[in-house]
């Protein structure tokens, strides 16, 4: 496709690039908004009867439920998605996560209604994880599929940004309502209204997405779509190492975002004492920073590869571990300017030219007939391991090491070294030749 393209092509990609940042955005806030509360809200309320570290423990996992079903949403959504198009399952998509982040802030506390108030936290966070679970995919691929094969990397990258802009706007949100309310209030009632307001965001998002046009490589394949009867059956007849490649890869994206982005918060709070409020400013001022680079990464990707991109930021993130808990662990209560930096490089900048680089990097890996199920399956069910249980680990950890994050640390390097070595890998699959695609 050449990097020339017409008016109306320009101006639906120009749709398709908002359409995919406002709903990933509006997706990431509901999903990452939950994270955020976990660990200094829902231990409190939904799990009163334990002590502290426990319940903490126990918000984290209704946590990783949510990642659990995320690999059911993706396929799910994934199959239909490349047998009947991207575009009608992204807005299937983006209601399902609304109505479930909304039920959560209506859902009473344990001391209303006693066990089922957790119960119906797990089963709304289900519903997210489902909704989710074929977000991610198909919003990368409206971008991706949309775009000129020369800048396809950077454009794959756009809808990336809507992971930190929801991150930002859930810390954001629930910052300032920690600001202004007293804590008795905020734990009663305050927090409630973050989720609540989903609403108004899923209306502006589900209008934006519905007025996109469906995708140029699956237009282009329609055809072929109708002779592959299950597409994520096709794919791991056709692409096993590739999906092992991939799911390796993503190991530690996966890890790094959920120490630095998610159980951060608790470390910050409850293991080094610091105000709910200003740890929630730290994180934020990383997200802002990530949402800066996306973009720059994306279009560096073009340049010099998406895969050398991603290999070295997936070591780095490793590596940035022990510097940045270092900080963390020695300089929380005494000299906090530096935390900003501790936090913000790894996430904010090295960890953004992975997220960055990963949408190309996965997408161009599998052909149109199989890549929304491809992609989907890779990054949801490597979640599970890779993101969804990783606030539970890093808490064990910490709590292993008489609450020093040098285990946390170990984890996240090896996690590091993985990733590299499976990007390595998968360069080396993509250089064979592919076989015809299995007709079925």
């Amino acid at each position: 496709m050449s990097a020339q393209i017409s008016d109306a092509a320009q101006k639906n990609l120009r749709r398709v690039v908002l359409s995919s940042i406002v709903g990933a955005l509006i997706e990431w806030y509901d999903f990452f908004l939950y994270g955020v509360v976990a660990g200094i809200v829902f231990n409190k309320l939904f799990f009163p009867a334990v002590s502290p570290v426990v319940g903490t423990i126990m918000a984290f996992a209704t946590f990783a439920v949510g990642f659990v079903a995320r690999p059911l949403g993706g396929i799910i959504f994934g199959h239909f998605g490349d047998k009947i198009g991207r575009k009608k399952m992204l807005i299937i998509t983006l209601e399902i996560m609304g109505v479930a982040t909304v039920a959560i802030g209506c859902i009473p506390s344990y001391d209303s209604i006693g066990i089922w108030a957790p119960i119906l936290l797990v089963a709304c966070r289900l519903a997210q994880g489902i909704g989710l679970g074929g977000e991610w995919g198909g919003a990368v691929l409206m971008a991706f599929e949309s775009a000129p094969a020369e800048k396809r990397a950077f454009y794959g990258a756009l809808p990336q940004i809507g992971n930190p802009l929801g991150l930002m706007l859930a810390t954001g949100i629930i910052g300032l309502l920690s600001y202004s309310l007293s804590n008795e209030d905020f734990l009663a009632w305050g927090w409630r209204i973050a989720f609540i307001l989903s609403a108004v965001l899923v209306f502006v998002g589900a209008y934006i997405r519905n007025s996109v046009e469906e995708t140029q490589d699956f237009s282009a394949v329609k055809k072929e779509v109708e002779k592959v009867r299950y597409p994520m059956i096709t794919a791991f007849k056709r692409y096993p190492r590739t999906l092992f490649a991939c799911m390796g890869a993503r190991f530690v994206e996966g890890i790094a975002f959920n120490v630095f982005g998610v159980f951060s918060l608790s470390y910050l709070t409850q293991t080094c004492g610091v105000p709910r409020t200003l740890a929630l400013t730290v994180v934020m001022a990383a997200a802002f920073v990530m949402a800066c680079c996306i973009p720059f990464w994306g279009s560096f990707a073009c340049r010099v590869g998406k895969g050398k991109i991603f290999g070295i930021s997936a070591l780095l993130l490793g590596v940035a571990a022990y510097p940045a808990f270092w900080v963390l662990h020695h300089y929380s209560n005494t000299n906090f300017i530096l935390v900003y930096p501790a936090v913000i490089i790894p996430l904010g900048v090295i960890y953004s030219a992975a997220y960055a680089s990963m949408a190309s990097l996965f997408s161009d890996a599998f052909d149109p007939t199989v890549r929304y199920s491809s992609i989907s399956f890779v990054y949801q069910f490597s979640g599970i391991f890779a993101s969804g249980i990783t606030p539970m680990i890093a808490t064990i950890l910490v709590q292993a090491n008489d609450s020093q994050p040098w285990y946390l640390c170990g984890y996240l390097l090896i996690a590091g070294v993985i990733s590299a070595l499976a990007t390595v890998w998968l360069g080396s699959i993509r250089h064979n030749k592919i076989e015809p695609l299995p007709m079925e």
